[in-house]
């Protein structure tokens, strides 16, 4: 799949080749504490959780009851879960071969 031509631009090319040079889980705290609120690092955070609970199968309720979201905001990341850009896939993948192989894989 491209990338929407309405996202990519010079300065958001910057970001993603920035995102890419981290190589902890430090660094990556220590980044997106500096770019992003707490509330917006947040709401990344929970997005996902909705992402793997929705690919799990959980209902509406559980998701509720877990991570705090609204519906609306459960609804959108199913929509772009299945059928989106593919990127919450890709990630929960990895997400999930990582934890099969029972690593972390962080470089220190």
């Amino acid at each position: 799949m491209t990338v929407n031509p309405k996202l990519k631009d010079e300065l958001t090319d910057q970001l993603v080749k920035a995102i890419l040079l981290l190589r902890t889980e430090e660094e990556c705290y220590q980044f997106f504490e500096d770019v992003c609120t707490i509330g917006e690092i947040k709401a990344l955070a929970q997005r996902l959780e909705v992402a793997g609970m929705l690919k799990r199968r959980h209902t509406y309720e559980e998701i509720v009851e877990r991570t705090g979201a609204s519906t609306a905001t459960i609804s959108r990341v199913k929509r772009c879960l299945y059928y989106g850009a593919d990127g919450y896939n890709i990630v929960l993948t990895r997400l999930e071969e990582q934890l099969a192989q029972g690593g972390d894989n962080e470089t220190k």
